[in-house]
């Protein structure tokens, strides 16, 4: 499995997943890039992300929305603060209505997102995301984020290895 740690860190608002997976970094840098492989992880299986819009560029935006087991559907906005490719990735993160305006009472997530050589040709993911609040970082856990999370970065390793063959 690629995530090989997760820690919540109430007194920092704070939950973080390190990752390891066998590609490069120019190459795990790509599934955050490209909307179309963004889409086949991000998001556990049961509920798989399709992106309207990713304008990956510092100030660009992206919206989402996940489809559930019974067809409902979860929609998310992101906007990017920071990309500085390969390493290095920051965005807000939060709910959005049918419409897909931001759902304010639910609050704002910051990412940082770190890609590094791990060695052998891997790369380390690290995924840092902070909360505005323990109440705003209890709820998400209580909604699955963190289990959500790990199943969603556990597709990571099959779009990397399809992506090798010739």
């Amino acid at each position: 499995m690629a995530v090989i740690s997760s820690t919540k860190n109430l007194e920092a608002l704070s939950l973080t997943f390190v990752a390891e997976f066998d590609a490069a970094v120019d190459r795990v840098w790509e599934i955050w890039q490209d909307p179309r492989q963004l889409e086949r992880w991000w998001g556990p299986p049961t509920w798989p992300a399709t992106f309207e819009d990713h304008d990956f560029v510092a100030g660009g935006t992206a919206s989402y929305y996940m489809t559930g087991p019974d067809g409902e559907k979860a929609r998310g906005w992101w906007r990017f603060t920071a990309v500085d490719a390969p390493n290095r990735l920051e965005f807000d993160d939060g709910f959005a209505d049918d419409r897909g305006e931001p759902v304010a009472e639910m609050g704002t997530t910051h990412a940082v997102v770190t890609l590094e050589h791990a060695g052998d040709g891997r790369t380390r993911m690290t995924v840092h995301s902070i909360f505005e609040s323990e109440d705003q970082l209890e709820k998400m856990l209580e909604m699955g984020m963190e289990e959500g999370l790990k199943e969603a970065m556990s597709q990571i390793d099959g779009i990397l290895a399809e992506q090798r063959r010739p």
